[in-house]
């Protein structure tokens, strides 16, 4: 088997989906998440981050080489778009904290 990424895909994703429980938890707590969208911005990352580890660890179980390329693909570009969402996130974070 060849699937170079997907063992670290899958475990930089799950730690990151922890990260988004973790916001979307605090968001709740304070009860700021009536005032914001950052909740919901925050599980729409999350979702994509568990994609990204379901497709992933599919690639680490799959048999077939052809495959097992395609879902390593798939978990990359969801992974590489929710690196994004939560570099969005802590942009967001970070402009309410100077406000």
């Amino acid at each position: 088997m060849s699937n170079s990424t997907s063992q670290h895909i899958l475990n930089a994703a799950a730690n990151l989906l922890g990260f988004c429980l973790f916001v979307i938890t605090s968001l709740h707590i304070s009860n700021y998440s009536e005032a914001s969208i950052l909740d919901e911005f925050t599980s729409a990352i999350a979702l994509l981050l568990v994609f990204s580890c379901l497709f992933s660890f599919s690639s680490i179980r799959a048999k077939k080489q052809g495959r097992e390329q395609r879902l390593e693909t798939i978990a990359d570009y969801l992974f590489a778009a929710s690196l994004v969402g939560v570099l969005v996130i802590i942009v967001l974070i970070a402009l309410n904290f100077i406000k």
